[in-house]
């Protein structure tokens, strides 16, 4: 009969912090190519007011992510076992990611 409290198995994280945190580093890639074809779209055939508001908008969504994904790449790092991504974080991940979608389907129609 042991005195010390019974241990549970201790979760060993491996390499799933750094894969998540190359996943985030890859979707902000993403993120920006979609916002300069989006903006580059927007310049085509020269410089409307509608096409730089429309590319202002997407540089403004791509700051916005870039903003999120810096945020959990940094949580990512600074504990070794990472913790769940927060809901009012992944409800504005999706938001900025679905809203640039809007602005560039909004500049190529």
């Amino acid at each position: 009969m042991s005195g010390g409290p019974a241990a549970g198995p201790v979760r060993d994280p491996g390499l799933q912090p750094e894969r998540t945190r190359l996943a985030w580093r890859r979707t902000t890639l993403a993120a920006t190519v979609a916002a300069v074809l989006a903006a580059k779209s927007a310049l085509r055939g020269g410089v409307s007011v509608s096409g730089a508001v429309g590319g202002a908008l997407c540089c403004v969504v791509w700051l916005g992510f870039l903003a999120l994904a810096h945020h959990r790449i940094r949580l990512l790092a600074a504990f070794s076992e990472p913790r769940a991504l927060a809901p009012r974080h992944a409800t504005a991940a999706v938001v900025v990611t679905v809203a640039l979608a809007v602005c560039g389907a909004g500049l190529l129609l």
